[in-house]
Parts: C-alpha cells; sequence; structure tokens
C-alpha cells in the first residue's frame, strides 16, 4: 500500500496520534512536549489482538535539550485508552 502524501493524520480529541508498530506519538511536534507510548505487551480479547501494559512518557521535542531532561513523566497503563488519556491530561497542565 502507498503512503499518501499529505495525508491527514488519525485524531484524538484535537492532536494528532500516529503510529508506528507498537510505538504511538500523540500531539504535535511543533508544540514544546508530545507524548511516547510504547505498547510492552498484547492480550487477546474475542479475536482481536488488543495492547495490555503500555509505557507513556511525557517527551521534550526540543531537538538541543539535553538528553536527561528529555523525559518529564513516565508511567505504564493498562490499554491504549487509559494511556492516552494520561498524556492527553500531561499535555493540558503544560500547556497552561
Amino acid at each position: 500500500m502507498a503512503v499518501q502524501k499529505n495525508q491527514p493524520f488519525l485524531m484524538y480529541k484535537g492532536k494528532p496520534l500516529v503510529r508506528s508498530g507498537d510505538q504511538l506519538y500523540y500531539g504535535s511536534m511543533n508544540d514544546p512536549y508530545v507524548v511516547f507510548m510504547q505498547v510492552m505487551s498484547k492480550r487477546q480479547i474475542s479475536g482481536q489482538t488488543a495492547a495490555d501494559k503500555v509505557n507513556v512518557q511525557l517527551v521534550r521535542t526540543d531537538p538541543d535539550a539535553p538528553v536527561e531532561e528529555q523525559m518529564l513523566q513516565n508511567a505504564v497503563r493498562t490499554g491504549i485508552y487509559d494511556s492516552l488519556e494520561l498524556g492527553r491530561t500531561w499535555l493540558e497542565r503544560e500547556q497552561q
């Protein structure tokens, strides 16, 4: 399948959500922070594969920031929905 240029991103509550395999980014790279999520384990639910444990991180988008200051928050949640809601909350707090 060919990737179309200028294809709009999937949006979740007004912010872009981009997935590549078991990694997801939530937020705009033009903002100071984005949420990085990595699916650590999966489980079967009614014949479908769903994320079980997800590592959630609030990270800076500034490439010049020192490595030790790149990650601001880190947590593990169960499921994508809980992970997205935590990430959304972190982004909202940082924007205030």
